[in-house]
């Protein structure tokens, strides 16, 4: 069964006022539109444009729990995944999401304490992992991405001492604590930046004035000038968050700027924030976030790094498989789900999508039609429709692009 659904994107304050209306073919409502979600979680699941198809329910939440049979698929109950839209018009705040394991322990730990779900003190709302990934449309998506080597941070802070001007400054002396073993090095140095130590501010302040003093570039990050894309990220935090450690925790962190197509994967302990763009998002349908700075929200510091991987990384992007000429699929190494990028015309008229499971798929450009077992539909530019599993393998025609989230096969 094909079902249409829609929904009105979240108004979060970073959002941005045009991409998301650009992208789709909407008119934009001069508010931040900052996350279209297309799924059944309950903090906005998707609109059902025609009730008269599931049973006169009006959302997928509602259609899920009163058939689950028809809407997942004998045996499921839920579905594992949601596919948004994100469109950042400035830096979200720096997270993490735990392990299954994680989730299951402090979910129940948090309900024996008898602290309630809706409570901000809470950081469990589910017994679930989270992790996601992003697919760039912009050009750039600029994101921040887990630890790199210390290392390179250290030579970093150095040269932002020097720049500034006062070798002697808290800068060179944070510098000076970046030497050990790479993992309690950054675990040593997140806790005390997250800390509430009054030194932190001086810290801050130093780092916010010696970016200051790095002449602005806009092809750095192209560049890879270590020194002036730092400089970037400090300025772009520093307005949006004034004062707030994660300026500095944000300087540990791999900067990644990712070309339309790249997608960058986001396990469970990565530490990562979303500087600016546009792109697909998908992830478990989970509510664990555990904040790192850049946020007016609680952080709980002991159970943050308690959760995170302090190994460095390198960041790259994840590389997708391609059954199928203008086929790519990325399939990271969680059962909750995989993201099709379809695009047919020309020499390519037709496509397939495997369907391990219930499907989301959005058109963003062109017209598409899908073809499974029992039916078909078209879909314009900004259109969106839920696949029921018993539709089978799916052939996409037509002139156009499509992504389709399902859970991995």
């Amino acid at each position: 069964m094909f079902v249409r659904i829609g929904n009105t994107p979240r108004d979060y304050a970073w959002g941005s006022t045009t991409a998301i209306a650009g992208l789709l073919g909407t008119e934009p409502t001069g508010r931040p539109e900052a996350e279209l979600w297309l799924g059944a979680h309950p903090g906005s699941p998707s609109v059902i444009l025609d009730p008269a198809r599931t049973g006169g329910s009006r959302d997928l939440a509602e259609w899920i729990a009163r058939d689950p049979r028809a809407a997942l698929g004998s045996g499921q109950t839920q579905l594992p995944y949601l596919l948004k839209v994100l469109a950042a018009a400035g830096p979200l705040s720096l997270q993490a999401h735990p392990s299954t394991a994680q989730a299951q322990a402090g979910f129940a730990r948090e309900n024996a304490a008898g602290i309630p779900i809706d409570s901000p003190d809470r950081n469990y709302k589910d017994a679930a992992h989270k992790p996601e990934l992003i697919f760039a449309l912009s050009d750039p998506f600029e994101a921040l991405c887990g630890f790199r080597d210390v290392a390179a941070s250290r030579e970093l802070f150095r040269r932002l001492a020097t720049v500034s001007g006062d070798d002697g400054s808290p800068i060179s002396t944070f510098a000076d604590t970046l030497v050990g073993e790479p993992p309690v090095v950054l675990r040593r140095a997140t806790e005390w930046l997250l800390g509430g130590d009054p030194a932190v501010a001086d810290l801050v302040r130093a780092v916010v004035a010696g970016a200051a003093s790095v002449e602005p570039d806009a092809n750095a990050a192209a560049a890879r000038d270590d020194l002036a894309v730092a400089a970037d990220t400090v300025r772009m935090l520093a307005e949006a968050f004034p004062g707030d450690p994660g300026i500095v925790l944000a300087l540990l962190l791999n900067r990644v700027t990712l070309r339309p197509g790249q997608v960058l994967y986001l396990p469970a302990g990565n530490i990562h924030a979303y500087l600016r763009g546009l792109g697909i998002e998908l992830m478990a349908a989970s509510d664990n976030v555990l904040r790192g700075g850049l946020t007016p929200k609680r952080i709980d510091v002991p159970e943050l790094v308690s959760i995170l991987d302090f190994s460095p990384i390198e960041a790259s992007p994840l590389a997708p498989e391609r059954p199928a000429p203008n086929v790519e699929v990325f399939r990271p190494d969680v059962p909750d789900f995989t993201l099709d990028h379809v695009v047919v015309g020309g020499e390519v008229a037709t496509a397939s999508v495997h369907l391990p499971g219930a499907a989301i798929a959005l058109c963003t450009a062109g017209r598409v039609t899908l073809t499974g077992a029992t039916g078909h539909i078209d879909l314009g530019r900004g259109d969106s429709v839920y696949v029921t599993p018993d539709e089978g393998d799916l052939t996409v025609a037509g002139d156009g692009t499509v992504f389709v989230a399902t859970p991995k096969g």
